[in-house]
């Protein structure tokens, strides 16, 4: 008698099988994404997430500012005139607010700046200490890019000509005569600096604050560099080329210093501790992170 072999039939359990393989494949990734704690993408910390130096947003910020400058020079005697003018509401006001809001910007910003850092490392809060650095780290960058340029440019502040001839420059001749430093304004360099450092900084920690911090570090700002114009040192070209370059320190060194935070300024500057040795004396150490 043969005996026929029973045909071979597809194991019915097989498709289910293969079907929660690829579903555990397809979970396991989604589980582990979401147990990773999401990252805030204004942290630029975390070497991952680190955005490119410049950023369209940077091209678009200065592209606006480049075109701004152009465009107030040829309206520079007139808004000189016009601020001067004493019977005009802003005349008025800064004549009262001036003198206060340019010694907010120099030397406010080296007194609060270094006040801060002091407080932080003291009381051992970062934060603060951050906030205090790098505005003052923010501040000497953008003075040292304003002195550069002013000294190359040689233009003669508004008081020479009374306010009557915005186009007198004398190329090299602001590295000895500050009356001929006028391009850009210091005051107002330093001034956007500090609204541009303390308003990324604070974003990094508190993203809700930029809505109050920024319009109050900015507002002050400008009211520094209008103070400058209202003084007769500084005409309008010069306030917005100040104000350009006090934003992009401000923006760069805070985006620098999270994103390298091993950087070789601040491993000196934020991590060095003075503590007693015990004998009278003081010993100077520099924590180092794993």
């Amino acid at each position: 008698m043969r005996r026929h072999a029973a045909p071979i039939r597809p194991s019915r359990r097989r498709p289910g099988v293969v079907a929660l393989v690829l579903a555990a494949a397809a979970i396991r990734p989604a589980t582990s994404a979401a147990q990773q704690k999401p990252i805030d993408p204004r942290d630029t910390t975390h070497a991952q997430t680190q955005a490119p130096f410049f950023t369209r947003k940077d091209a678009f910020l200065g592209a606006g500012f480049v075109l701004g400058t152009l465009a107030m020079f040829p309206l520079d005697k007139h808004v000189a005139s016009e601020l001067l003018d004493s019977a005009t509401q802003a005349n008025r006001f800064f004549k009262r607010a001036s003198t206060g809001a340019e010694l907010i910007a120099s030397p406010g910003a080296y007194v609060i700046g270094g006040t801060l850092f002091v407080v932080g490392q003291v009381a051992h809060k970062p934060r603060v200490a951050d906030l205090g650095w790098h505005g003052t780290e923010a501040v000497l960058l953008a003075d040292g890019v304003a002195f550069v340029i002013k000294g190359f440019a040689g233009r003669a502040r508004p008081v020479l000509s009374d306010g009557t001839d915005p186009t007198s420059f004398r190329a090299g001749k602001g590295f000895t005569s500050g009356n001929w430093a006028s391009f850009p304004s210091g005051h107002t360099t330093t001034a956007f600096a500090a609204a541009s450092a303390v308003t990324n900084e604070t974003t990094r920690w508190w993203p809700k604050s930029t809505w109050v911090v920024g319009p109050l570090m900015y507002g002050g700002a400008t009211a520094v560099g209008l103070s400058r114009m209202y003084h007769n040192k500084h005409w309008g070209s010069d306030v917005v080329l100040g104000a350009a370059i006090g934003t992009f320190s401000g923006r760069k060194v805070v985006q620098y210093a999270h994103g390298h935070p091993h950087n070789f300024v601040d491993r000196w500057i934020l991590r060095t501790s003075v503590l007693p040795d015990g004998h009278g004396g003081a010993l100077v150490g520099v924590s180092v992170d794993p």
